[in-house]
């Protein structure tokens, strides 16, 4: 993401020189609950594989129908590409012929009892605020009510994360600095905007809504009580201040256990687990936490090296929480930092249940967490099925993750599953140059696992290289050299210290590793199967290899920039602002503007290799443009074309050539026919680089050809992020986070009136806005609000689909 807050996540860069649900299925047998609980996801669901290169084994499932196979998994793009939406953006949604875009919940819908209406001058307080809707919805993830019959259609969970606020048009005409200044019913307010909604929808009368009274309709917000569990767990670099949170301020009441937290926030994409559960990801968390100017340094070194390497700094992100919440300062609380830059698990349908920090998966800003499965056998007998997570470090060179559980998946056993998450390995990618003979530009690449006996890049003065357990950041001493034995500790320390464990191993640098994907193939209407999933429609062979996507934003800090290409040290001391690293294979581009996605399928189709073959899908870019590549990247080694050709025009495979331009690529996500959604976060006003390209969008992908077409375009100064199916694929849900969102409190509607702008009533025929007890009408001058869509096809046919198979 790149909001208001969070302009280009210029704070911090990479110092090294590296490249439940249980009653609510009471109502079908026991089998059939068993399934249900594994995982009900109504977009991307678990991949399963086989090591042996063939069917994996999960257990009984039904026939389901099925739509004619179709070529090499992939079930076609059944519209036209919509033209870009060029200056001036205006303050509207499309979406191709034959469909329907409507508001499904939009900033400050009531989605739990007591919820009041939204207030168009934003007045709410911060109770009514953690009642409703949070602000910028972000990755979201539909899990299904069961029926007798398989997973619903028409009702289910919808999870979406809320990933940050923007102050001026949250806190009314006063916005944050006026008025009263920064108050802590502001900062409570805000922090109520932050974090995950949980809200049940139900198509009703041929019509979508939120349930606004659901006994699982709720909130998790920056102050929700959360447990913390894995190696990281108990810590004493967990172990900050402990709060008692009031509507009227925080108290510190003592120190923390280490086993608790309060509160997740900048809660930008997701996953889900096979066995139900949603996994929200904390990725810009540092830009909340800040100090005063009186505050001192933390006396600790390591801590103070943490914040530095995770970009902690004076003012943050512009929230400036910390001004009236001790708990946020990072100079009077600085363990605080280490509560915040991981993944989340809730349960969805148990809206008692506590989420649950999972630190075997790792510190740093997380993006999204991809689930694959593979079965694991021996001479083509079935052992169990292994699960790992796909990962990305939302930032300017840094890294891609992998994390792998130690335990197996038991579709029939749930309670086996439950702290699946606790242990594992977690492992960071190396992108290599070596080339696969016999492939056209497919190359190599290894996991390398982030545990104590794992050599670092680090000279140990006598001819070999340090372990991690001998590197001052994880020996507890703070010096090189000096072997810690105990395991547990380091593996502590490695896992709230990831960015420094990945720089000191060697690992490849990235253009700002957003979204993970795992490619689906097509094997029709089945995807679900009757309990939950078909596993016939997610199984794989040598033709449909165990394969991966990552969306890379952009990064103008490659090649030099305007200086000597130059790398920090890889022990996380050092200033991030520094590292200017030079092209590679995996990220080719200088000042790579307009961003790219990258591919790998892994060895054996197994989710526990430790080898990959990768390949970039595209290189993103405006075909029409004439920039070529400025002076101050002189020092860089890339030629192709003499500063010009791929460097910014790209290489988008488009009928007519151009015809789907888009770039920085954000959101990604393959629905269960095959077909890779692409949605952009870039400025959103077509001014500058972006006059060709236009507004951002979400676009459709073959996989197989790499044809994109543009599917969607979205209102000025938004991005389009979060998007999730129904199981029969005919409802579709979508993201628009920020709309005009360098708005002023003095002036709202500066640059966007969206939706009121397009819309009078939201999908389930409720006024979107009444002021003074009048129904604003469409285009009526109200302040902007991040929105859920729901897309149909006015035929009834599966989105995105050829109308053959709809």
């Amino acid at each position: 993401m790149k909001g208001k807050l969070h302009p280009a996540n210029d704070v911090t860069l990479n110092p090294s020189g590296n490249e439940s649900i249980n009653d609510v299925i009471s109502q079908v047998n026991e089998s059939r609950r068993q399934f249900m609980k594994t995982g009900v996801s109504a977009g991307v669901m678990v991949a399963l594989s086989s090591s042996m290169g063939g069917k994996f084994l999960l257990g009984d499932h039904a026939e389901a129908a099925s739509l004619p196979p179709s070529a090499n998994g992939f079930g076609g793009i059944g519209f036209d590409s919509i033209p870009a939406k060029l200056a001036p953006v205006l303050n509207s949604v499309e979406v191709p012929p034959g469909y329907k875009v409507e508001v499904l919940a939009a900033w400050g819908q009531p989605i739990m009892p007591g919820a009041p209406d939204w207030n168009p001058d934003a007045t709410q307080s911060a109770a009514d605020q953690a009642k409703q809707m949070g602000m910028h919805c972000d990755g979201m993830n539909f899990f299904p009510f069961p029926t007798r019959t398989g997973p619903s259609n028409v009702r289910g969970i919808l999870a979406v994360n809320n990933e940050y606020t923007h102050e001026e048009i949250l806190h009314g005409a006063d916005g944050l600095a006026g008025g009263a200044g920064v108050t802590i019913a502001k900062v409570r307010k805000s922090q109520a905007g932050h974090g995950v909604s949980i809200m049940e929808v139900r198509k009703t009368a041929g019509k979508w809504g939120v349930v606004r009274n659901s006994a699982y309709g709720r909130r998790i917000t920056a102050n929700t009580p959360c447990k913390v569990s894995g190696p990281a767990a108990g810590h004493a670099l967990m172990k900050s201040k402990k709060i008692d949170i009031q509507a009227t301020g925080s108290i510190e009441i003592g120190v923390n256990d280490g086993y608790s937290a309060f509160g997740t926030h900048n809660n930008c994409a997701h996953g889900f687990t096979p066995w139900g559960t949603y996994l929200t990801c904390e990725e810009n968390w540092n830009g909340n936490l800040g100090w005063n100017a009186s505050d001192a340094a933390p006396t600790d070194p390591a801590v103070l090296n943490g914040q530095v390497r995770y970009g902690v700094v004076a003012g943050g992100f512009g929230y400036r929480w910390h001004e009236v919440d001790p708990r946020f300062n990072a100079r009077t609380n600085p363990l605080e930092a280490h509560l915040y830059g991981w993944v989340v698990e809730i349960d969805p349908f148990n809206p008692n249940a506590m989420p649950i920090k999972r630190t075997a998966m790792g510190r740093f800003k997380h993006e999204s967490a991809q689930v694959a499965i593979s079965v694991e056998s021996i001479d083509g007998a079935f052992l169990r099925n292994r699960v790992a997570f796909y990962m990305g470090d939302d930032e300017r060179n840094e890294y891609v993750y992998k994390f792998v559980c130690d335990g197996s998946f038991d579709p029939r056993n749930n309670a086996n599953n439950r702290d699946l998450l606790d242990s594992g390995t977690l492992y960071v990618a190396k992108f290599t140059s070596t080339a696969v003979q016999g492939k056209t530009d497919v190359y190599r690449g290894q996991w390398i696992a982030l545990v104590p006996e794992t050599l670092s890049v680090i000279s140990n003065g006598a001819g070999g290289f340090y372990k991690l357990r001998e590197l001052g950041h994880f020996n507890g001493t703070g010096v090189n050299g000096t072997s810690n034995p105990n395991d547990a500790e380091v593996q502590a320390l490695i896992l709230i210290k990831t960015r420094q464990a990945a720089d000191a191993v060697g690992a490849t640098m990235m253009d700002r590793p957003e979204w993970t994907a795992l490619r689906t193939y097509n094997n029709g209407y089945g995807h679900y199967g009757d309990y939950g999933y078909n596993p016939n429609g997610m199984g794989y062979d040598d033709e449909h290899p165990l394969e991966l996507y990552c969306t890379l934003t952009n990064n103008n800090r490659r090649g030099g920039g305007g200086t000597t290409i130059s790398s920090n040290s890889p022990n996380g001391t050092t200033p991030a602002g520094s590292a200017r690293p030079p092209v590679d294979m995996a990220n080719p581009r200088p000042d790579n503007d307009y961003g790219h996605i990258i591919r790998w399928r892994e060895d054996g189709n197994a989710v526990t290799a430790t080898e990959f073959e990768w390949d970039i899908f595209t290189l993103c870019g405006d075909t029409l443009t004439t920039k070529t590549l400025a002076a101050n990247y002189a020092n860089t080694n890339f030629v192709p074309g003499s500063g010009t050709g791929p460097v910014y025009q790209g290489d988008i495979e488009a009928t007519p050539n151009g015809s789907a331009d888009f770039g920085a690529p954000d959101g990604l996500w393959f629905d269960q026919f095959g077909r890779m959604w692409i949605q952009t976060d870039q400025a959103g006003d077509a001014l500058g680089d972006w006059a060709n390209i236009g507004a951002n969008v979400m676009c459709c992908a073959d996989p197989n050809t790499k044809e994109i077409r543009r599917f969607m375009t979205s209102p000025r100064n938004c991005e389009v992020t979060g998007v999730v199916n129904t199981p029969d694929g005919k409802t579709m849900f979508v993201g628009i986070q920020h709309p005009g969102e360098d708005s002023t409190a003095a002036n709202p509607t500066q640059f966007s009136n969206w939706p009121q702008s397009q819309f009078a009533k939201n999908s389930a025929g409720e006024n979107l806005a009444v002021v003074a007890g009048v129904p604003q009408p469409a285009g009526a001058n109200i302040r902007p609000r991040s929105s859920v869509l729901v897309i149909t096809r006015l035929d009834g046919g599966v989105i995105g689909a050829p109308v053959i198979d709809a």
